[in-house]
């Protein structure tokens, strides 16, 4: 198997890093989104435009993730899905999902639905910094690497 990378890009704010990454490792990249958005004309690069419904990205991309898949997603659902199909998951700001992590991370994203559902006032997520394009480039390339290693 071939190692590739699927992007939930409708909201990734860290698609020229991809592309980067995409480039350096010979590694094919989809990007999946709800709309047209612009790519590269590059032979690595494919673009995949879904329904307008409700997770349709996110069905796409669990249906193709495999043990050759690297998904870039923010969306934890998305993630545990992927890590089941037995892809690898990294999101935006370089954090990679695992196995042993996902089930936190779904924990904490419900605890925090239900303080919203209860009228609290929570912030959103710390503002994109420029530390976490630099640590998803890292994590990225890292994961390309045991990727392919294992995969190949």
């Amino acid at each position: 198997m071939t190692p590739r990378i699927l992007v939930d890009a409708d909201a990734c704010p860290v698609k020229e890093e991809v592309y980067k990454v995409a480039y350096r490792h010979a590694v094919a990249v989809t990007i999946v989104s709800n709309s047209h958005l612009r790519v590269p004309q590059h032979e690595l690069i494919r673009r995949v435009v879904v329904d307008a419904g409700f997770d349709a990205a996110d069905d796409w991309i669990a249906a193709d993730a495999d043990a050759a898949a690297i998904v870039i997603t923010a969306d934890i659902l998305l993630a545990d899905r992927c890590l089941k199909a037995g892809g690898s998951v990294v999101s935006p700001t370089g954090r990679p999902f695992t196995a042993a992590s996902i089930g936190a991370a779904i924990a904490t994203r419900a605890i925090m639905a239900d303080l919203r559902a209860g009228g609290d006032q929570l912030g959103g997520p710390a503002p994109f910094a420029k530390a976490d394009r630099s640590r998803f480039l890292s994590t990225l390339d890292e994961v390309v690497v045991r990727v392919r290693r294992t995969t190949g």
